[in-house]
């Protein structure tokens, strides 16, 4: 799948700077580059509109992730299974089933692909691990330990077998202001804890009028991912992604400018109306519609600065930036920066309803919904600039 020269010039738009400790501190300004990158016209790999066999279609797509020989693995929610497929779309294998043996799900959730093609799959309740030859063996299930009764809030499996979950710890006042506190955790191959790497602020909620729990409109919420060498946080509030190298040292911190974040009351009410939309043509509200519409729901003062972010197979950062309400039309909320922290480019493509599940230097893996919201399993060509910026 080769990559093609794509989008505008950059200019001298960002800095770096190396502290005492060795980290590389890079600030970017987002109007000092117009580099975009784009995705293909085509999908190079398809599969999920065929009904002619029950391999072939999807209830709710979990987890993805491309294989070295070509081959694509789907981790599926209603089956239970994680089905492989060759690059042409045609099946090859299944493997998992929902139940209580070796290697058997309660609820599968989300999956990693290591070195040698092994398939970490997350399984909940506990939050563990089934480790799956690409052959489709069962090799082994770890367990995180101590114990996690509910699955992982973010996270995933480095290269080298260490996992990172993250551990959710409930506030105990539910006042709209104290936020639950993630607990940002490394475990061994064997899933025995190695040690906590941070704390991050959760979400907040409160109870209005309704009496049922709500959070605040434009609240901020953390992100991890992990994948390959790296693991990618944000704090969701600043705008900074933080990385640290597969020996969990923080080794890269990058830094954009995000200007004009107050919160207004036209923010709100644009927001508040946008919602009644979706009401209507939806054709039905319910009651957590309702009270989410309630005027006594609170807001944050400022616009949260990142909405997720993702690591990509070869060490890339992409940062979804918070959509505001009335933001700039035709605007890219994508950024991507390189494994040292130098801008590559913005995201623009016209794919409706493409959600991006693994990033390639030179594809994207994703799940496309079609009309009637039937999920389809889609790669595309990822077309780059040529070059970074310098």
């Amino acid at each position: 799948m080769p990559a093609s020269r794509v989008g505008g010039t950059a200019a001298s738009a960002q800095q770096i700077e190396i502290d005492t400790t060795g980290v590389r501190i890079v600030s970017f300004d987002p109007l000092g580059s117009d580099a975009m990158c784009s995705l293909g016209e085509e999908p190079t790999f398809h599969v999920g509109d065929d009904q002619s066999s029950e391999e072939l279609w999807f209830s709710r797509v979990l987890g993805l992730a491309s294989l070295s020989d070509g081959s694509v693995a789907v981790a599926d929610d209603a089956s239970s299974e994680v089905r492989i497929f060759d690059a042409a779309g045609r099946h090859l294998r299944s493997m998992g089933r929902e139940g209580e043996g070796p290697g058997e799900f309660d609820h599968l959730w989300f999956m990693w692909r290591l070195p040698g093609d092994t398939l970490w799959v997350g399984d909940y309740r506990p939050w563990r691990y089934h480790l799956y030859a690409v052959t489709g063996e069962h090799i082994r299930t770890v367990t995180m330990d101590p114990f996690y009764e509910n699955r992982s809030r973010g996270g995933g499996v480095l290269a080298n077998g260490v996992s990172i979950n993250v551990r959710l710890e409930q506030a105990r006042r539910r006042d709209f202001r104290t936020p639950d506190t993630w607990h940002v955790e490394a475990h061994g191959t064997d899933g025995r804890l190695l040690g906590t790497l941070m704390t991050l602020p959760g979400r907040t909620f409160g109870r209005g009028s309704s009496g049922i729990l709500e959070s605040p409109w434009f609240e901020a919420n953390s992100s991890i991912d992990v994948r390959g060498r790296t693991v990618a946080v944000a704090n969701g509030l600043d705008p900074e992604v933080r990385v640290l190298d597969d020996e969990l040292r923080l080794r890269l911190i990058i830094r954009w400018d995000a200007p004009g974040r107050e919160v207004t009351a036209a923010h709100i009410r644009s927001a508040r109306e946008a919602a009644r939309r979706r009401a209507r043509e939806a054709g039905d509200v319910s009651p957590l519609e309702r009270t989410l519409l309630n005027s006594d729901r609170p807001a944050a003062n400022i616009f949260p600065a990142v909405s997720s972010v993702m690591a990509g197979v070869d060490g890339t950062v992409w940062v979804w930036r918070y959509p505001r309400p009335g933001g700039v039309p035709g605007q890219s909320r994508v950024m991507a920066f390189g494994a040292d922290g130098d801008f590559v480019c913005y995201l623009s493509h016209n794919k409706n309803n493409y959600t991006i599940y693994e990033y390639g230097a030179d594809y994207v893996l994703g799940v496309q919904a079609d009309e009637l919201g039937v999920p389809h399993v889609a790669m595309y060509d990822l077309l780059r600039p040529a070059m970074p910026l310098r």
